[in-house]
């Protein structure tokens, strides 16, 4: 009896040996994973700042007036004028959502108490 109680614990800590190792390197494939998409997000990051310098670099107001008087004829672009404008009142907002009562409940007490 007494042996097969320690065969028994033998397998049972040779089975959770094998479960410890494959945790372990399930574990070491997540960090991995974790750190390879920690270094994508920076590599995007740095894209991105990239392209927000560029876009400001390209949209220099200098630079666009350039661009304008350059292709100013082929463009037919014209100064901007007050009257080109509108007014505020002139605005048409789209009216407020109505929301109907389907079901109305009678929340007062109209009938006399006996």
């Amino acid at each position: 009896m007494r042996s097969l109680l320690h065969v028994l614990t033998a397998l049972a800590v040779i089975g959770l040996a094998f479960w410890a190792y494959r945790e372990n390197y399930r574990t070491q494939a997540a960090l991995a994973e974790a750190e390879r998409l920690q270094t994508g997000i920076a590599e995007a990051r740095q894209r991105l700042r990239m392209l927000n310098a560029e876009w400001a670099y390209l949209n220099r107001p200098d630079r666009l007036m350039d661009l304008v008087e350059l292709n100013y004829d082929r463009l037919g672009l014209l100064p901007l004028q007050p009257h080109q404008f509108g007014r505020l009142d002139q605005v048409t907002y789209p009216a407020p959502a109505s929301m109907a009562i389907i079901n109305p409940v009678d929340v007062a007490n109209t009938e006399q108490l006996p």
